[in-house]
This record gives structure tokens, sequence and C-alpha cells, in this order.
């Protein structure tokens, strides 16, 4: 898939995948969710699941295929491609694997989608035992693919569970562990999502927390004794070293990071998840990088949850491929955001759609105080479903009309916040956008429920299309 004849996979430019004027077109017909049986009390493997998101067949919004992973409990999470955009002038390069790596057992599977891409099968298992041979990492995170061919993975930490902001390299087409990508020298206490931008030699990376602490769920304690991030780090692209440390406060826990797609751009956003924050981050004229912020999310005086003060909980963010839009979910609060970002010092909210949460009508929870909403939210219902859970992962469609959505975050927060997501399995959702004004609404003829899966309810977790996406694509 995206292949045409004298290129490489992807799209010359952001603006020209919104048009998708090459093939596969920008109407995505499949999604591929890694499905998460880890502290659901089902001791079976994990699984990639393969959905049908064409309106017109017969199959729509069904999981047409499960490739079951060869272990149990190994904490299916993000994935990433073999090539993509990057490699966009390298007519030898095809987007056709899945790079799968597993939070919690450290194993990195390769899956082939160019083959079958309806019917997904096992390439390649990198295990965790290379990993940390080769690069003293464990629990990688973020995969992306760089130009050079090769395959860059951040990692939260080493292999005794401790946090470091190490990254490792894979060969691109043996899928064998190279090493660490960075040179030596500094390393980061915490790792995470990271973002890479060649024209400004420059990649940021930022920091969850120490995996063997988060592993257990989450404890406020946890957070007063540092053992959760709170910096965007940033390092030289060509000498692969750490240059600066912007500190976003004690708390922050800053997750998803993205650059304005534009690969000119020396701007973009990172979801701060504990403080509700949204961090623009950007290049100052004296040639460091600084970060203010741009969006608060009050957090809310509640009765019956875990904290007086309830945080939405930033999960995901995304940016429109025309660097027009940013979303992000709120996972505890249970909102989808929508804010037009054409001045990115001042966002503006144009959509907001409530998908679940904490602190919907009838539930557990009274809000006592709220700077934000008059009443608390109506439970959101699809089909006659009420949606367990929050909003979580994003992805939107390449022409920026469709929006979707899933429920699960982490299999031991899961368990923790929202215990009906073991017992029924996540969602998937899908938001129609309104591109020229702003504005969300739940589309009502979508829904994708995972608490139906022949092995049991399971978490199904974040999106990819054969084509290339919003959060998985950088431009050269």
């Amino acid at each position: 898939a995206g292949k045409c004849g004298a290129c490489g996979p992807g799209y010359p430019s952001p603006l020209e995948a919104m048009k998708g004027n090459l093939p596969p077109g920008p109407r995505e017909q499949l999604l591929y969710l890694p499905c998460i049986y880890r502290n659901t009390g089902i001791d079976i493997p994990d699984f990639l699941a393969t959905v049908d998101v064409d309106p017109n067949s017969p199959h729509y919004c069904q999981v047409i295929h499960r490739l079951p992973m060869p272990n149990v409990g190994d904490e299916l999470h993000h994935s990433g491609w073999n090539a993509c955009s990057s490699c966009y002038g390298d007519p030898t390069k095809a987007r056709n694997l899945l790079v799968l790596p597993s939070l919690i057992s450290s194993r990195i599977y390769i899956v082939d989608v160019g083959s079958d891409p309806r019917a997904p099968k096992l390439h390649k298992v990198v295990e965790a035992e290379e990993l940390s041979r080769k690069g003293n990492a464990a629990f990688p995170h973020t995969s992306h693919c760089l130009g050079s061919g090769e395959i860059l993975i951040s990692c939260l930490g080493d292999p005794a569970g401790n946090g470091k902001g190490t990254f490792i390299l894979l060969d691109g087409e043996t899928f064998e562990v190279k090493g660490n990508w960075e040179t030596g020298g500094k390393i980061p206490a915490l790792g995470y999502d990271f973002w890479y931008q060649p024209r400004h030699q420059v990649l940021l990376s930022t920091e969850w927390g120490v995996p063997r602490i988060l592993a257990q769920g989450f404890h406020p304690r946890d957070v007063e004794q540092g053992h959760y991030g709170r910096h965007i780090n940033v390092w030289d692209w060509s000498s692969r070293s750490l240059l600066q440390e912007i500190d976003l406060g004690k708390g922050s826990i800053p997750l998803e990071i993205r650059f304005l797609h534009d690969p000119s751009a020396s701007q973009g956003f990172v979801g701060c998840a504990l403080s509700g924050e949204i961090q623009r981050f950007y290049k100052t004229p004296e040639g460091n990088w600084a970060a203010e912020k741009v969006i608060q999310v009050p957090s809310k005086k509640v009765q019956g949850w875990l904290l007086p003060d309830m945080p939405g909980l930033i999960t995901d963010i995304l940016i429109s491929l025309d660097d027009r839009f940013l979303y992000f979910s709120n996972w505890i609060h249970g909102d989808v955001r929508q804010y037009d970002i054409s001045d990115p010092k001042n966002p503006r909210l144009v959509g907001q759609v409530f998908l679940g949460g904490s602190i919907s009508k009838g539930g557990a929870v009274t809000v006592l105080e709220d700077r934000e909403l008059q009443d608390q939210p109506e439970p959101c219902m699809v089909q006659g479903k009420k949606i367990p859970g929050g909003p979580q992962m994003l992805q939107l469609s390449l022409d920026g009309r469709r929006l979707y959505v899933s429920t699960s975050l982490f299999s031991a927060w899961d368990r923790q916040f929202y215990p009906e997501l073991i017992r029924e399995g996540s969602v998937l959702l899908q938001l129609d956008v309104d591109t020229e004004k702003g504005g969300l609404a739940v589309n009502p003829k979508f829904l994708v429920d995972f608490g139906k899966e022949p092995g049991g309810p399971v978490l199904a977790h974040e999106m990819r299309y054969p084509g290339g996406d919003c959060t998985s694509d950088i431009w050269l």
C-alpha cells in the first residue's frame, strides 16, 4: 500500500496526503489495532485486529481478522511502520511491515501487512533479550521509520524496570537490533514518545514514568516521589546527544508529542496528562528550544473518586495534516476536543464531545465544582450501548473528516480507573469532523464492540491505516 511507480511509500508532502491523489487515496478501508488481554483475567495472547471501516462493505465495523501473538502477557501498545513518507524518495522501500513493540514483555513483533492487508501474518519476533544485550533497553514504546530505512524505537527503561530514556535502532531489512541510537553522555531518567525534525537537526522526546512502578497502577504518592516525568528532552539529530531538558513542572507527565507536519516548522505541541496542559514547544531566535502553556484543562472538584481534584488526564493528541486543527482526549473527564491552531500561540476551542468518562450522570462521581460545565454530561450511548471507559487513542483520516477514538489506555490503569473495561472490553468509535468551521459529532452508525471477541472481552488500543496516518508519517 502507498507505492507509486518512481517513488517510495507515502506522499511527497502532508498536503498531498490530504488530497490523496496518489494510491491508496485518503479513504481508509482497514484499521489495525493491537488488542490486549494482559490484566483482564483471560490468559491468552494479545492479538492484532484488522477492522473493516469501509461503509460500503458488508463487514463494516467488524473485526475481519485476528493475528494472535505467540506469547502471553506482552501488552501490545503502539505500532509504527518499516517505511513511511520519510522514505518517499526511495522506490525500493514499501510500507508493508508493521512494527509492533510490546510494552511489558519488551518483545518487538514485525507483522507482514503487505502480502494480504486483510489478513496480516507474523514476519519476525525480536526478543527482549536482544534489546537487553545490545542496548540495555526494555519497555519499547514509540516506533518511527527513518529516511535511512532504519527503525527508531524509544524505550521507557532498562531490563530491571528502572526508568531510562534510551532509544534502540533496528535494521530496516533484517530488523536486528543495531544498538542504541544515542551516542553516550547524559541520558534522560525517563522515556516515552518522540518526534524528529531533521531540517532543524532535532529530536524531541517525552517522559511517562518508571516502568516497574507505573505497571502496577497509578498512585499519587509516586508523582510526589519523582517517579513520573516532567521534561521535554531535546536531542541533537546529527550527534545524537542530549542538548536540553525543558522542565514542564512536577506532576506534568508529558506524553504524546507532535511537531506540526510541515517539515520546515519549528514548533508543535505536547499533551501533559496530569497537569491538564497543552504546551507549545518552539525554537527560539537564539537556536535553543522552549515551551509555553497554551491550553489548560481545569481539574474538577469531585466526590466519589480517587482524589478530591479530578484532572482531565490528557492521554493522546494529534494534529491534522494541514496543521490547522489540534485534537486531544481527556481520558478521565471523558471529552475529545478540537482546537483551531491557525495561530499556534492562541488555540481556539471549536469542537467538543463527551464519550464516556468518569463524570457522566448516574455514575459514582459527583462533581462539586466545575469551571467549564454547568452540569454533568449525559452518558454516551451508541447503538443502545453505554460506552465504557473514556476516550483515549485518536486517529484522524488523511482528509481530516473522520476521527477514530478507542477507549483503553494501559491494562493496569484500565483495571484501576474503569473496571467496566475489563468486564465489557473497550470500543472503537468514529467522530464526524467539520473541517471548515470546526465541530465534532458522534457517528451513530459506527461502533466496534471489543466485548464480543471470541476469546472474551479485550482492550483495543492504537489505530493504524495501511496507507499511513497523522501520527506515523514524518516528512523530511
